[in-house]
This record gives C-alpha cells, sequence and structure tokens, in this order.
C-alpha cells in the first residue's frame, strides 16, 4: 500500500501567533526580533509585507530597519508560540496518532490509514488547513507525498496557505528541475561543493553516480542520492514516541564578551545547573563533557573530555568543562558564546565502578538533588552559588523548552 505522509508547515510562526493576538498589526510589516540589548539582535520570524520588503530570518535587526523603515519589532512570547503549536498538534491528532514533530511549527504525518475515514491524501490536508484557519487564525503550508523527504520539500513549494503535492507517477517532473540547495539537509557547504562538480538541479543529483557522491560527501552523499530518487522510506513517529537522548546541554550568547577565565568559570557553572536538572529528569547520568567556544569573530571552537565517573552533580560537570577550557583554548579573542553538554549518558541505574573519591561525588549529588527540592517548592533562585551572585554577562531569559529539528530517521 502507498503511503501518504504530509508535512505541515505553520506560515511565518512566531509573526503570525503574534498578528492574530493583536489584529492592529494585520497587513503590517511585523519581525518577531531577539533582544539587542542581550546581544540576540535577529529577526526570528517576519510577516509577508515584511518579506517582500526584503526582511529575512535570521537577518540583525538593524539591517531588517534599514531594509523595511516601517518595519514594527516585536519581542518574543515563547509561551504563545508553545500553545499555538500545542493546539496545532491536537488538530493534527484527529487525524492520526502518527504525528512527529519536525521543530515548533512543523509536523510529519502518516495518515495512510486513515484514508477509509477522512480521505485521501489531499482531502485531508485541506480538512486540516481549514480547520487550523478557522479555529487556530493561523496558516499552514502542506507537503502530499508517499515518503517524508518530498512532502517537506512539497510544503516549502507554494506559500502561504497552500497545498502541494508529489506523487510517485510525477515526482521527476515536479522535483528535478529544483536547485538543489532544495533539497533538505543540502546546506551552503553542500551545495557549493555539489555545483563545483556540475550538480546544479535535484535531477543531476538524482543521476549522479552513486559511487562518486559517496567519494566526495562520505555517507551523507549516498543518503542524498536515494533522496533525489524518492527513495526514502523513513516511518513517521509515532506521537508519543520519544527520542533517545544521547547529549544534554545548554548554550547562551552572553550580553557582552568576557574576557577573563574567571568569567568563563562563572557561566559554565550557571549552564550547568541547567543539565544537572535535566539529567536528572532523564534518570541518566554523564560520563563526559563537551564545551563549544564561540569568539568575537564568530568562529567555534569544540573540545570534550571524559570524567572519572558519571555524575548529574553541576559543580563536576562545570569543573570538568572548565578544565577542558582551560587546556584546550588560546585567548586570541574574547568570548561571546559558551555552550556546556553532558555526553556519554548511561543510566542513573546503571552500575559504575567506584574510585577511591566515589563517596565526594555521591556527597555532591545528594546535596544538589536536596537543592534541587528546594527550587522545585520555592522556585529557581531560591538557592543559588555565591559566586552567580551579580552580573555574569548572562540573559535572564534563556529555557522556553523549544523542541528543535531532529534527523529524519
Amino acid at each position: 500500500m502507498e503511503r501518504i505522509i504530509l508535512h505541515s508547515d505553520m506560515n511565518s510562526f512566531y509573526a503570525s501567533v503574534e498578528i492574530m493576538l493583536n489584529p492592529r498589526l494585520k497587513g503590517k510589516a511585523v519581525a518577531v526580533c531577539g533582544s539587542t540589548e542581550t546581544r540576540h539582535g535577529i529577526v526570528l520570524a517576519k510577516s509577508e509585507p515584511a518579506k517582500k520588503a526584503g526582511v529575512k530570518t535570521g537577518m540583525v535587526n538593524w539591517e531588517a530597519a534599514r531594509l523595511c523603515p516601517q518595519l514594527i519589532m516585536i519581542e518574543p512570547h515563547f509561551e504563545r508560540y508553545l500553545k499555538y503549536s500545542g493546539l496545532a498538534k491536537k488538530i493534527y491528532s484527529d487525524y492520526t496518532d502518527m504525528v512527529e514533530p519536525f521543530g515548533m511549527d512543523e509536523c510529519f504525518l502518516d495518515v495512510t490509514a486513515s484514508r477509509g475515514i477522512f480521505g485521501n491524501g489531499m482531502e485531508i490536508a485541506e480538512s486540516i488547513r481549514s480547520r487550523i484557519k478557522t479555529e487556530l487564525g493561523l496558516t499552514v503550508s502542506i507537503g502530499v507525498s508517499f515518503n517524508k523527504i518530498f512532502a517537506k520539500l512539497g510544503s516549502d513549494m507554494k506559500k502561504p496557505d497552500a497545498i502541494t503535492e508529489i506523487r510517485r507517477d510525477s515526482f521527476k517532473e515536479k522535483v528535478w528541475p529544483l536547485d538543489v540547495s532544495q533539497l533538505i539537509y543540502i546546506g551552503r557547504s553542500t551545495e557549493k561543493k555539489l555545483k563545483s562538480y556540475g550538480i546544479t538541479t535535484i535531477g543531476a543529483l538524482a543521476k549522479t553516480q552513486p559511487v562518486f557522491l559517496k567519494q566526495i560527501l562520505g555517507k551523507n552523499g549516498l543518503m542524498l542520492y536515494n533522496f533525489a530518487n524518492g527513495l526514502d522510506t523513513s516511518p513517521v513517529a509515532q506521537s508519543d514516541y520519544i527520542s533517545p537522548v544521547k547529549s544534554i546541554g545548554h548554550g547562551i550568547t552572553c550580553t557582552a564578551d568576557l574576557t577573563v577565565n574567571e568569567e568563563v568559570w562563572k557561566v559554565m557553572l550557571e549552564l550547568s545547573q541547567d543539565i544537572g536538572r535535566k539529567l536528572i529528569a532523564q534518570s541518566l547520568r554523564a560520563n563526559g563533557v563537551q564545551i563549544a567556544i564561540r569568539d568575537s569573530s564568530l568562529f567555534v571552537k569544540q573540545f570534550q573530555g571524559g570524567m572519572l565517573y558519571s555524575t548529574v552533580a553541576p559543580i563536576e560537570i562545570a569543573k570538568c568543562a572548565y578544565d577542558i577550557f582551560l587546556k584546550n583554548y588560546v585567548w586570541n579573542k574574547n568570548i561571546r558564546s559558551v555552550t556546556v553538554r553532558a555526553i556519554n549518558l548511561v543510566s542513573q541505574n546503571e552500575p559504575c565502578q567506584l574510585t577511591l573519591f566515589e563517596d565526594m561525588s555521591q556527597k555532591q549529588e545528594r546535596v544538589f538533588k536536596t537543592i534541587e527540592d528546594i527550587r522545585s517548592r520555592y522556585g529557581k533562585n531560591s538557592v543559588y552559588a555565591a559566586s552567580l551572585m551579580g552580573d555574569i554577562k548572562i540573559p535572564s531569559y534563556r529555557d522556553h523548552g523549544i523542541i528543535m529539528p531532529g534527523i529524519i530517521k
């Protein structure tokens, strides 16, 4: 039986939610932007009038304002976007239990088993499009196809408020003439490499020998070959599917450049608090730490190292991260952002080899869990390290519980 896969993409999501909640903004050039003061001053989403004026996602605020003097900039309200993302998923779940999020505003749906109740793929897509518009006041673009890759491509082909079908018997005519950059997972670097060999369209990619693609792109070359030829068979996950956690991390762009080691330590210690909290919630421990340092020229360096024993204690995670930093980072430039990530995760129930210092680790974990219990009762800031008092060059808002896109399985 031929699969019916939908990809639903909520149009200009952040901006659309803001405009829907404030009708006075309708028809105007609107952009949801990060804070310039906290150095997150880029466009996160824009309305259609702003898009027509040249405003692009990822553009810095001042450049967007220069291109579109009448641009209305709005700070993000992530709690609103999470609410409407959830409401959209409830609508999708009326048609299938196979709903796989691909970011806050996108979802894959496998409606193969629903055709006997709700009709064919196009009819189901139209029903969803209509309900999102009527019930939520938002619009979606939906791709309908026989696999996830072409469903995603279809939702990108016609925007806003549209449905595009890519059928197995006609996908070559519709897909192959498109620029190769429009295929998912082909970023700027891969696009540049492919075009240097004259592979400029999806059709040209589909006709290239797989051996050659593997030679220039590794295993990703074979993956892209399959995508271009409509050979993707990856399933849509069940709504309750939870992907195995391979790492837990937290990163932040600082409100001002870090210039000395002490400032880096404070940022790492603060980030590690959130990591420890998430490890406990997931019943996991970390056996290693990875850090990423982005300097003032926006160049990113990554380093990692192991730990003597697995732990959830933020102080141990922070110490390991800081030790890795001191051993590897050379202060040629100031630091703009820091990321700390717990890696090599194991279950908290998994036995681990003890060391002479294991008892100290256990005590630190008990202290941390006690602190977390106090925080859960009296608030996140009821207990914290004295060294983190004052300005540590971190924005006051950081974690919005956003589910980011993952790899298509």
